[in-house]
């Protein structure tokens, strides 16, 4: 496979991952929480494949590392919905994971940014920074889920048994919505990127013909 058919492999994979996890990541009275579970952990699986594919495309080392450091976010995200632990862990795993989803995006703007002008590389940039601004959100989203669950655990405290009632809430908590905004953004993101990565490879070819 060559380069740019791994770079265009690799970003059709990571949005069809971000499409899956911002599914899993939206309310809904239709989906049952574990299928829900089930879409973002496979987003996320699919989203890190993707970006381990993309890293082995031809281009700079800096882009490499960005594109690894963006699946090292997704593998911490992952972490946090397979392994047995605490709530309160695997939020903070969640703010991890996409803030290194957001810095290893940050680095591959940067490095569009400096690079000599190229088919597709507002696309690319575009979709960078849109895709940064959704992690940055559910970042955000996901920490102010950990302090939701930290005010609950002292109401609990304070009120005994009634503090159970702080947990039964039907409604869609502000940081509910921050994830899935910023997951859908995200989303938004990432097919703007295949599009630029597409018209790279259409330049590249005409290229290669002349």
């Amino acid at each position: 496979m060559g380069g740019e058919s791994k770079a265009l492999v690799g970003s059709v994979i990571v949005s069809i991952g971000t499409i899956t996890a911002a599914i899993g990541s939206t309310p809904s009275n239709y989906i049952k929480s574990s299928i829900r579970d089930d879409l973002s952990l496979i987003g996320n699986v699919l989203q890190a494949t993707g970006n381990g594919i993309d890293a082995e495309a031809e281009g700079t080392v800096l882009r490499a590392v960005g594109k690894e450091i963006t699946a090292s976010g997704n593998i911490t995200v992952t972490s946090g919905l397979v392994f047995d632990i605490s709530k309160e862990a695997s939020y903070k795993l969640f703010v991890a994971g996409n803030l290194l989803q957001a810095l290893g995006l940050g680095v591959n703007v940067g490095e569009a940014i400096e690079t000599t002008p190229f088919p597709g590389q507002s696309e690319n940039i575009v979709g960078g920074l849109t895709q940064i601004i959704g992690n940055t959100m559910q970042a955000i989203g996901w920490s102010a889920a950990l302090q939701e669950i930290i005010a609950n655990e002292n109401k609990q405290k304070e009120f005994g048994f009634y503090g159970d009632y702080f947990k039964k809430s039907n409604t869609i908590s502000e940081s509910e919505t921050l994830v899935a905004t910023g997951s859908w953004i995200q989303a938004i993101g990432s097919v703007i990127s295949v599009i630029g990565v597409i018209k790279e490879e259409i330049g590249a070819n005409s290229v290669e013909r002349e």
